[in-house]
């Protein structure tokens, strides 16, 4: 086998060629990963949204609570199934809320988006014991007042503490809270009294979801199957967690299939580099090859030679793609959630298998790009290469 470091000087020797196709590798393997960072970043936020013991009701046919009306009769019913979990009080734990979008300008760009407004009862902490208002305070009951999560904060005119947004044409609401739900997507929602909201988009009498807190999360099947099995009321169950997980498919596969695309068209680009670089490479060693041949190696060791190379090359340019993008962990953006049609605030998520995604990618980049090459530098007879 020929010394792998014979490879490491002839990558070392050839400093331009080598840095320019490691970047473009490099480049191909960042928007692989950043991609799917940001898809992981989507399911992570909707996935820390649901709770295995929290049953949320819809009208049937309705896949997100925009789309579903469920009348105030119902509610009672819903909560008085013996699935439902009550307080030290006795009152059953359960959330009927009524969520509508507005239109919110964006403070540094131009134009406005969608903006999630969830009309919230007075207890709403309660049911929901893992969101905390960090700073300001709770709306007082009856006052046309909000609280907003903090990923929203500072992003939209009117949405920090103590500014006045309007959630309808002249009903002015003033913020009087942040709150923080562990990097959910309710910290990209207003919440404002329920009965603010219904007055302001006339759904007086009805309720966009209900929640309940079951007794155990092995008692969804049972609320389940009274809830469908009642033919009157004409509504749906399903686990909490199983409906974010639906909401993130959608916005999610999208932005999977966008950077697999895009990267799988730059890689032919890429692929192309390394064709090229390492053509050049067989073609300016040939006398190398030829003495290689005559000192004994075989064809076999000099094609494995050749297609290490091009794999160094390759895992090089994927290192650097692959470090670059750990840079927009952490960090946050903004984009439409197909499924609420609402701005949503995700955050690049990268984990250890994406990075290794990203590497073995580039791998296979290197093996394409090099095998022809190789094969050129393994067929050369060795004398004729010794003459040049």
């Amino acid at each position: 086998m020929v010394p792998i470091r014979y490879n490491f000087r002839s990558l070392a020797v050839r400093k331009a060629t080598t840095l320019a196709t490691a970047l473009g590798i490099g480049l191909v393997v960042f928007v692989l990963a950043v991609a799917m960072m940001l898809s992981n970043g989507i399911r992570k936020t909707l996935g820390a949204s649901g709770h295995a013991d929290v049953a949320i009701v819809l009208r049937k046919g309705s896949d997100n609570e925009l789309g579903s009306t469920l009348e105030d009769a119902q509610v009672g019913v819903l909560t008085s199934l013996p699935q439902v979990k009550r307080g030290p009080d006795g009152a059953p734990l359960s959330a009927a809320e009524v969520v509508v979008v507005t239109a919110s300008e964006k403070i540094g760009a131009v134009g406005v988006t969608n903006l999630q407004i969830r009309g919230v009862t007075d207890d709403v902490l309660t049911f929901r014991p893992s969101v905390h208002v960090v700073e300001g305070r709770a709306p007082r009951p009856g006052a046309d007042e909000a609280i907003v999560g903090q990923r929203v904060r500072g992003r939209f005119r009117g949405m920090d503490l103590g500014q006045t947004f309007d959630i309808k044409k002249n009903r002015p609401v003033t913020v009087v809270g942040i709150f923080e739900d562990g990097g959910s997507s309710h910290e990209s929602e207003v919440w404002v009294a329920l009965d603010t909201v219904r007055s302001s988009f006339g759904r007086q009498g009805i309720r966009s979801a209900v929640r309940v807190r079951l007794t155990s999360p092995e008692a969804f099947a049972d609320y389940q199957r009274a809830v469908e099995q009642d033919k009157r009321i004409g509504l749906q169950a399903m686990r909490e967690t199983d409906f974010y997980e639906k909401q993130s498919e959608g916005t999610g596969l999208f932005i999977s299939i966008l950077g697999t695309l895009v990267s799988v068209f730059f890689s032919f680009g890429a692929v192309i580099g390394a064709a090229i670089t390492m053509y050049a490479a067989v073609a300016n060693r040939s006398r190398e090859v030829g003495i290689l041949r005559a000192l004994g190696f075989s064809r076999g060791a000099i094609l494995f030679s050749f297609v290490s190379e091009s794999v160094m090359l390759s895992l090089f340019g994927g290192l650097l793609g692959t470090v670059s993008s750990l840079a927009l962990g952490g960090q946050k953006i903004s984009m439409m959630n197909f499924a609420s049609w609402s701005e949503i605030v995700f955050s690049f998520e990268p984990t250890p298998g994406i990075l290794v995604t990203g590497l073995l990618f580039s791998l296979a980049m290197g093996v394409v790009g090099g095998f022809l090459p190789a094969l050129r530098a393994a067929r050369v007879p060795p004398v004729a290469a010794m003459k040049g």
